[in-house]
């Protein structure tokens, strides 16, 4: 079985985000990068699925220079190849893609990725590769087994849980309890080093969006103390001030 992982180059959720440049662009100065939280519960999964067929596993990024340390660290968990399209991920379309370009051609059975990045929260990506490819996405997807061809998952959906079967080839984008983050090992680190990591040209630098602006969110307010008593001045501020009622 061929397994193809897409990963995400996202800044670490304890990282100071600033924007530049009239707040139109984001300020990567000291920002440390890690691997999309929800990518690696996709690629914990891929890990296991790998050992249980004896197949193949590619992970995948688009993303300049600056992902490869992210991509040796997919290898160290113990994908056995990195494929890194060179270009900025400029919106979920061109992601999109460049992922389908490069999976149609790969022939791979299973895709697997994060429900969403962190950093834009877009969650698309799956479902426009899958419409690009023509094969069914599924998402959010907390756990799936694999057994021939045949795909047992489970999702959640509004209101409850979803169990379904799909045959393969399909997308899953992952959440957890779909599988155990994996931390690399010292053993796995070392062989990271020898594993390829290969560099290609994106097919098309055609997008559908761009970003005209960012801004943070409003700093928070001072923490104003009501007596357990004073029930109606809890009730104004929260409707005056809060205006959550």
């Amino acid at each position: 079985m061929k397994i193809l992982v897409c990963i995400t180059h996202v800044p670490d959720t304890t990282s100071k985000i600033q924007f530049t440049a009239d707040n139109t662009k984001f300020d990567s100065t000291g920002v440390q990068y890690i691997i999309g939280p929800y990518d690696d519960y996709a690629l914990a999964r891929a890990v296991e699925l790998r050992d249980q067929a004896s197949g193949k596993l590619t992970v995948l990024n688009v993303g300049e220079a600056d992902s490869d340390p992210t991509l040796r660290k997919a290898l160290a968990i113990g994908a056995d190849e990195a494929i890194r399209i060179n270009s900025a991920p400029k919106d979920s379309y061109f992601v999109a893609k460049q992922i389908a370009h490069y999976a149609k051609e790969g022939g791979y059975d299973l895709i697997l990725m994060g429900r969403e990045s962190i950093d834009f929260n877009g969650g698309m990506v799956h479902g426009m590769v899958g419409e690009l490819l023509g094969i069914p996405s599924f998402s959010p997807v907390m756990k799936l087994d694999v057994d021939g061809s045949t795909v047992k998952m489970s999702r959640e959906i509004e209101g409850g849980k979803e169990t379904l079967e799909a045959s393969l080839p399909l997308i899953a984008g992952c959440q957890e309890p779909i599988a155990e983050w994996k931390i690399p090992n010292m053993r796995g680190i070392m062989s990271a080093r020898t594993k390829p990591l290969n560099v290609v040209e994106p097919v098309s630098q055609e997008t559908q969006a761009e970003a005209s602006k960012f801004e943070l969110p409003p700093a928070k307010g001072a923490v104003k103390l009501i007596d357990k008593d004073n029930v109606a001045e809890l009730v104004k501020l929260l409707k005056n001030e809060a205006k959550v009622l």
